[in-house]
């Protein structure tokens, strides 16, 4: 059987990794021999309810629900997949399926537009977030579910399908042709070179194609003058486990350990080392966590450290050092199983403990951190250059700076404002000058140029935007968050109007973590010089 393995987060989705091999791995032969008798216990149990229960069941759902009751019992990411959510795992770590290029949800009953992958074929048809596909082949679309539309919309490449949107400012639906394509999905969400020497790459997860992608993008950065690099593993909530250790290996020299696996079947003890050599082992290098990075965002941040390979900036990290096993199991369903831990090259345990309802585990990252936090003599470790580093929860940054949004720490108010989205919502109303992709007569929408400012008219206009929405405004909170708000203001049109590597060029210039992220590199390049035997620069 074909072998996976990745890693991930928990906290936006049930995260996929690891090994697969049999159903359930080896166990103790005194539990096989338990096992027929569980069967008998479970089969009688679902028989009765479908015999006496007081109304019909569904045996399905009945089943499904009692493996998920069972995977609960055991860690805060073993979990269960449906044979829908199998494959959209599936398409998601291969990267790739064919369609228009756009994620979708159902708000109000109408099939709308969340997210749009660049260069797509809905992207070039001048498609939006927020636009609502009212008609798919000339059927009304109101009221079907997401899984209907998604159907509808996918199918063989090369294909059309016609569709109608509906915009704000716009009377009329928007009729629109748009081709299928074969869909890559990016893992590399931006990349740019930040000044003449600095590159830059946000990394927003792992799947199947992530070294290869990152390969390109180095090379075409390198080409364009790179001398350094920040790489932005801000709220990447992990992935496969051989693509975090490939990307490890591109800034690691052969043979150094990259991260090692201790479970308890024979198999999962694996130590991973940078097996090939790298044009980037010695290119000065910045990278960015916060409190969303897991998994193999640690693996990758904790390698870096530990060797110190460069300086690690932001918050600390989730804090999930479980490997799962995916297994796919009968009618297309999946089940990912824990089935070892991982360890960082010093030997660093990152996984953080939980609770036994998992409630405190998985609302870490709404709640702040604390800058220094218990350690224990047990949780010490030391890096190559012999620095103090701590296990037992998550990645700690070589320079701390608090920032769970886009690198700032708003007040409550303006956390409340990005979560509901209406920095979003208010880009909704402008328009790109000379963008003549979509045509017909709009009204009340603002045409605004590449390299906008945020100025106070537009502040105004926000403020207006937010009573529409029946958002209180609190005026002392607007008053201090006002360069986090000017800057998703302008982030989020940006992204709209001009494409997210516009957007993050700009904020990469306004936000709190990389403007210190730009100012470390001689400190990153000192440290690695040491780690080697070296002497630091003057």
């Amino acid at each position: 059987m074909r072998r996976y393995r990745f890693f991930s987060a928990a906290v936006f989705a049930i995260v996929v990794s690891a090994l697969v091999g049999g159903f359930f791995g080896r166990s103790a032969l005194a539990t096989q021999d338990r096992v027929p008798e569980h069967y008998r216990v479970f089969t009688d149990a679902l028989q009765a309810i479908e015999k006496e229960y007081v109304q019909d069941v569904d045996s399905e759902r009945l089943v499904y629900s009692a493996i998920r009751g069972m995977l609960e019992t055991l860690d805060p990411h073993s979990s269960f997949m449906d044979p829908r959510s199998y494959a959209q795992m599936r398409e998601r770590q291969e990267g790739r399926y064919y369609g228009l290029g756009i994620t979708i949800t159902v708000i109000d009953g109408d099939i709308t537009v969340i997210r749009l992958f660049e260069g797509s074929p809905a992207y070039r048809k001048g498609i939006r977030r927020g636009d609502v596909i009212a008609r798919i082949e000339g059927e009304d679309a109101k009221g079907w579910t997401s899984d209907q539309a998604v159907r509808r919309l996918k199918g063989p490449k090369g294909t059309l399908v016609k569709i109608a949107i509906r915009r704000l400012g716009f009377d009329q639906l928007i009729d629109l042709e748009v081709p299928r394509d074969e869909i890559n999905i990016p893992t590399i969400l931006a990349a740019f070179m930040a000044d003449p020497t600095t590159g830059y790459v946000r990394l927003q997860e792992f799947a199947e194609n992530t070294d290869r992608d990152l390969s390109r993008t180095l090379r075409e950065l390198a080409q364009k003058g790179m001398r350094r690099l920040l790489l932005d593993l801000r709220g990447n909530p992990g992935g496969p486990l051989d693509q975090a250790i490939k990307v490890a290996n591109r800034f690691l020299p052969r043979g150094d350990l990259i991260v090692y696996t201790r479970g308890r079947v024979s198999n999962s003890d694996q130590d991973y080392r940078a097996t090939e050599e790298s044009e980037y082992k010695d290119l000065p290098l910045v990278v960015l966590v916060n409190r969303n990075s897991a998994s193999a965002s640690e693996i990758v941040s904790g390698a870096i450290q530990d060797h110190d390979r460069g300086i690690i900036v932001g918050e600390t990290t989730f804090g999930k050092a479980l490997v799962q096993s995916v297994y796919r199991i009968s009618q297309g369903a999946g089940l990912a199983l824990t089935t070892a831990r991982y360890y960082t090259p010093s030997g660093r345990l990152i996984q953080r403990p939980w609770d036994g309802t998992f409630d405190e585990y998985l609302t870490y990252t709404l709640r702040d951190q604390d800058a220094i936090r218990p350690r224990t003599a047990a949780q010490l470790r030391y890096t190559d250059a012999g620095r103090k580093v701590f296990g037992g929860g998550g990645i700690e940054p070589d320079r701390r700076v608090d920032g769970p949004i886009e690198g700032f720490n708003p007040t409550r108010f303006g956390r409340q404002l990005y979560a509901r989205q209406a920095f979003a919502t208010f880009s909704r109303r402008f328009s790109a000058q000379d963008d003549d992709r979509i045509q017909g007569a709009s009204k009340g929408r603002q045409q605004v140029p590449r390299g906008f400012a945020v100025d106070e008219v537009m502040l105004h206009e926000f403020k207006d935007h937010l009573r529409a929405e029946k958002v209180k405004i609190d005026e002392d909170a607007f008053a201090k968050d006002i360069e986090f708000i000017r800057a998703m203001i302008k982030f989020e049109i940006d992204v709209e109007l001009f494409g997210v590597t516009e957007a993050y060029k700009n904020l990469t210039m306004k936000d709190p973590q990389s403007q210190l992220g730009l100012t470390l590199f001689a400190e990153a390049e000192n440290l690695t010089h040491l780690a080697r035997g070296g002497k630091a620069a003057p």
